[in-house]
């Protein structure tokens, strides 16, 4: 699996604190798997990356019952509230989808160094 970060979301996942990544539980999600790796690239460019493990994958039937379970800085930047953050991620996904397919926490731990 490969995410693609803004570079201030990329460096709060170098610097360890942000840990979970918010999906909707789609298809691509749903072959996820402990132990599966995870390639993160800084934002434009892709060049910068973070090769991470995933630990676990929990998974909610909504974003909210999701956020409710973390802090925001194990999630997103900590100058948001929890509640921003949520009304960024139903500008990502419908409300049909969330519905749909539920949703899924993807905890992971960086892997050696950042490239």
């Amino acid at each position: 699996m490969t995410i693609h970060l803004d570079s201030d979301l990329f460096e709060i996942v170098k610097c360890g604190t942000k840990n979970i990544e918010a999906r909707v539980n789609d298809e691509k999600r749903k072959r996820l798997k402990i132990g599966d790796r995870i390639v993160i690239l800084k934002r434009p460019e892709d060049i910068e990356q973070i090769t991470a493990i995933i630990e676990d994958l929990i998974y909610y039937d909504n974003f909210v019952d999701l956020v409710a379970d973390y802090t925001i800085e194990e999630l997103y930047l900590n100058k948001y509230t929890k509640e921003e953050y949520l009304n960024l991620l139903k500008s990502f996904y419908s409300d049909d989808e969330i519905k749909k397919y539920g949703t899924v926490a993807i905890k992971f731990r960086i892997m050696g160094e950042v490239s």
